[in-house]
């Protein structure tokens, strides 16, 4: 048969579209075309393969070769198809047998030698394989991170040599049995190293609890940091789907196949970044620091140091849990479902309000310093918390009854009450879950109508005052919204700033 069709699967940000490889031997001089929109990496795949075949001692066919990766209008890149395109010419030329190739996928890229090396973005494809209904073949380093696909069967295999004899009968290679990914590699920094700092902490068990995102403003040394970097462990474990999903991620942008189960993600970029760091970008689109935070938490220190049209661009995925990234050809999707905790000094200086009276910095200084941060980016975030300074005590007792393990049993049963009403955290309620599940007493909703009037609060900060009062009544519990809990989640709100 003098043609061939292979299975693999391309790279598209996190996602994993099919590609068929189609090997074709005509009679002619020897040549060989690769068609189908193939960047550098790929047309170089002629000779990897070309090489690979000839030294595991099969023959390479001395005829016109046409080799097409279909989509067409798909961009392929990396060496990911040089297992395909070599069983599609092994099979073109009756050295392996064609038919076996309709229920398979593979994935991997070819040594010189013929050796199968690993490569990057197996679990999308690997998720997409089982969807798809076919097994899926892998270089033997990727075969446990493909394994996170329950269900999926998962051939391993180290050279083209063992693929070819799979194929051939010889010696069928078993499906994998995965040894199973570590669940946890690092505990989580205690919250009982923090000192003091009693009401930061209780805004921190109400971020926690309710998935609502956090700015920290206050002093240098007053451990805005330490509290931000104690948040992911307060937070319920990942459960399988949204564990996949972060895997996904590290599997597409990680230079090495996964060794672990992924732990929520704690992602702390620098206030030099750019915009495309912080959002993805390139012109082969790759994911930036807020999609390495989904599932987790990204931390903004020092923020007014940050370029403001950078933080403008955090503003549409705050709300809609993803971002795409346009570019001519195609548009890029990302999730970016992430809990900011944002830092701050309250001035320049960062000493303003301080006791000591240390702080030069004039109202326009500081005016110009607030105004980095926008009106808008500020209304999206439900929890404004100012860090005193606390008096200074180097061998203060460990703060026991706060520590991280007794904080997320708290969290943990607040997010269950959540998830068994509707579905999801507070902080990611629509306006329909609004309505059903943040209703108010006729007087409590006046008064909080009147209260959003006097501070000059959006329609917006409103609904998240709604949004904090319901996650601190899940905290008592308590099945109504009561006075006492809007009240609170009042204090954590600024009052009118413009922007």
């Amino acid at each position: 048969m003098s043609l061939a069709i292979v299975h693999s699967r391309a790279q598209v940000g996190v996602e994993a579209p099919t590609v068929t490889v189609e090997a074709h031997l005509a009679n002619g001089l020897p040549s060989l075309a690769l068609v189908g929109l193939p960047e550098t990496a790929v047309k170089e795949s002629k000779d990897r393969v070309r090489s690979a075949i000839l030294t595991s001692g099969f023959d390479f066919p001395a005829r016109r070769i046409t080799l097409n990766l279909a989509p067409a209008d798909l961009p392929k890149d990396g060496g990911r198809f040089d297992l395909a395109i070599a069983l599609g010419i092994l099979a073109a030329s009756a050295q392996i047998p064609a038919d076996r190739l309709d229920t398979l996928e593979c994935l991997g890229e070819l040594a010189l030698s013929g050796t199968l090396r690993p490569v990057q973005g197996v679990l999308p494809a690997a998720l997409a394989a089982r969807q798809a209904g076919r097994a899926l073949l892998v270089p033997r380093a990727n075969a446990e991170e493909a394994s996170l696909a329950s269900g999926l069967v998962v051939y391993a295999a180290d050279h083209l040599l063992e693929v070819a004899a799979h194929f051939n009968g010889v010696t069928p290679i078993e499906p994998f049995q995965a040894q199973g990914l570590l669940r946890q590699v690092l505990p989580y920094p205690d919250l009982a190293d923090v000192q003091g700092q009693a009401a930061a902490k209780r805004g921190l068990l109400v971020a926690a609890a309710g998935g609502h995102n956090l700015l920290l403003s206050g002093p240098p040394g007053t451990g805005k940091t330490l509290l931000a970097s104690r948040l992911p462990g307060l937070l319920p474990p990942l459960d399988e789907q949204e564990a996949l999903e972060v895997a996904a991620i590290q599997s597409v942008a990680s230079q090495s196949p996964l060794a672990h189960w992924p732990q929520r993600p704690f992602r702390q970029p620098h206030h030099s970044a750019s915009g495309p760091a912080l959002v993805g970008g390139g012109s082969r689109p790759r994911p930036g620091e807020i999609t390495l935070a989904h599932q987790g938490v990204l931390f903004l220190d020092e923020l007014p140091e940050f370029d403001r049209k950078v933080l403008e661009v955090l503003r549409e995925p705050l709300e809609s849990g993803c971002i795409v990234i346009a570019r001519a050809r195609d548009k890029v999707r990302f999730p970016a479902r992430f809990q900011l905790v944002a830092a701050m000094n309250p001035c320049p200086c960062g000493y303003l309000g301080d006791s000591s009276g240390r702080c030069r910095c004039s109202p326009d200084q500081i005016q110009r310093y607030r105004g980095k941060l926008s009106g808008p980016l500020l209304d999206r975030i439900d929890l404004h918390l100012t860090v005193a300074r606390e008096a200074t005590a180097l061998n203060a007792p460990l703060a026991g009854n706060e520590t991280t393990q007794r904080v997320a049993a708290q969290v943990a049963e607040a997010r269950r009450i959540q998830i068994k009403r509707q579905g999801c955290a507070n902080a990611f309620l629509d306006l329909a879950g609004l309505r059903s599940h943040c209703a108010l007493q006729p007087e409590d909703q006046q008064w909080l109508e009147r209260a959003c009037e006097r501070l000059g609060l959006s329609l917006r900060a409103a609904h998240r005052i709604l949004k904090v009062a319901r996650t601190l009544a899940d905290l008592q519990p308590a099945n109504a919204i009561g006075r006492a809990h809007l009240a609170e989640a009042l204090q954590y709100r600024p009052g009118h700033q413009a922007g």
